[in-house]
C-alpha cells in the first residue's frame, strides 16, 4: 500500500464510524490533499457504503470540493448580495485582471467567486486560504497575495 493511499485510509477511517462523516472526511481529504482525486472516490464509496455515485454526486454538488490540483494560493471572492451592494463585483473584476496581467502571481493565484463568506456585516469581502478579509479592497488583497506568494509588486 502506497503512503498516499495509507494517509486517505487514515483519513476515511477517522471519520467512517461518524453520523454524517462523509462530508467532514471530504472535507479532511482536500484539506490534506488540497483535493479530492477522482480514483479515491471508489475507496471512500467502499467505506461508507455507499455507491460511488453518491460519493461522486456529493462532491459535484458542492462547489467547495475540488476534483483536481489548483494553484498554490486561493481566492475567493464573495459574490453574493450584501458584498455585490457594497462593490464585490467591481472587487473581483479589478483582482481578476490584477492577477492575469502579472504573470507571476497569475502561476500561482487562483480566484473564484463563492456566494456567502459569512461575514455580511463587512462586506465585501473574500478568503486567502482560510483567512477572511472584510471591507477589503482590491489593493489590500493584491499586497497580501504578492506577500504570501513572494512576487513584486508589478
Amino acid at each position: 500500500m502506497s503512503e498516499h493511499s495509507q494517509s486517505l485510509q487514515s483519513i476515511v477511517q477517522a471519520h467512517v464510524s461518524m453520523e454524517g462523516g462523509l462530508l467532514p472526511c471530504l472535507h479532511a481529504i482536500q484539506k490534506h490533499y488540497g483535493y479530492i482525486a477522482p480514483e479515491a472516490v471508489a475507496d471512500i464509496a467502499r467505506a461508507f457504503n455507499l455507491s460511488r455515485a453518491e460519493v461522486h454526486g456529493t462532491i459535484s454538488f458542492y462547489s467547495f470540493f475540488k476534483t483536481s490540483p489548483g494553484k498554490s494560493l486561493q481566492l475567493q471572492v464573495c459574490a453574493a448580495e450584501s458584498c455585490q451592494a457594497m462593490g464585490g463585483r467591481q472587487l473581483y473584476a479589478s483582482l481578476k485582471s490584477s492577477i492575469a496581467a502579472n504573470p507571476a502571481l497569475n502561476e500561482q493565484v487562483e480566484i473564484e467567486k463563492v456566494y456567502c463568506l459569512g461575514n455580511c456585516a463587512c462586506s465585501p469581502c473574500a478568503r486567502i486560504g482560510d483567512d477572511v478579509y472584510g471591507d477589503v479592497s482590491a489593493d489590500q488583497l493584491l499586497t497580501e497575495l504578492q506577500q504570501r506568494s513572494g512576487v513584486k509588486n508589478g
